[in-house]
């Protein structure tokens, strides 16, 4: 596009597009996915899903899971420790039960392979799942339950329990832990804290 005085003006690089904070997904709509992926039985998408409401992860330290990181020996860890690529330092996780069971379904087709990626790529290029792939499966799985896809991502899936946990605790510090942030700030950008909110906690607190 040119401007009256000749000038080139180049094209807004969000233009046409949904941007901002994508939308943490709620209760209902993560047992609807588990549903759905369980009765389609695509394992893989299933324990990637839970993993990643579990551990709260970002999308490129989720998908190159290695299997030392999740097992002992054979065992699945009750808790799992990473590296996080963006910040360098380790952030702790949970593997909850559900987790834990659809894991093992899993794992049972990748301990046949020598990968040890939890979830290998089906790419020779690549050793494991790409971020890009992993953002396409996200917006299957919500457009499988009839959610607007454009308003979800993949940090949908690192705020879903992370949100869950402040509404139920209003406890920032234990989230901000949980998800790895080096500033407080961080932690209250990322979960759209407004002043209703923390009035809201207030409230229900009397003395």
């Amino acid at each position: 596009m040119l401007t009256p005085v000749g000038k080139r003006l180049s094209r807004p690089w969000n233009k046409g597009l949904l941007v901002g904070q994508k939308k943490p997904l709620q209760p209902k709509h993560v047992w609807s996915i588990r549903v759905r992926l369980e009765v389609s039985r695509k394992w893989r998408d299933l324990a990637l899903f839970n993993l990643a409401i579990d551990s709260k992860l970002r999308a490129s330290d989720l998908v190159k899971l290695r299997l030392d990181e999740v097992c002992s020996a054979t065992k699945i860890r009750d808790r799992a420790t990473i590296v996080q690529k963006k910040t360098g330092r380790p952030v702790q996780f949970e593997i909850t039960e559900q987790t834990k069971v659809s894991v093992e379904v899993w794992l049972r087709t990748v301990r046949t392979t020598s990968c040890r990626y939890l979830f290998p790529s089906r790419l020779h290029a690549r050793p494991y799942l790409s971020t890009r792939q992993y953002a396409r499966l996200v917006h299957r799985w919500v457009d499988s339950i009839g959610l607007e896809s454009a308003s979800y991502g993949t940090h949908s899936m690192r705020r879903t329990k992370a949100t869950q946990i402040y509404r139920k605790t209003g406890n920032l510090r234990a989230v901000q832990l949980l998800l790895g942030h080096t500033k407080l700030e961080s932690t209250v950008r990322y979960l759209g804290i407004e002043v209703d909110d923390a009035l809201n906690i207030a409230e229900q607190i009397e003395l």
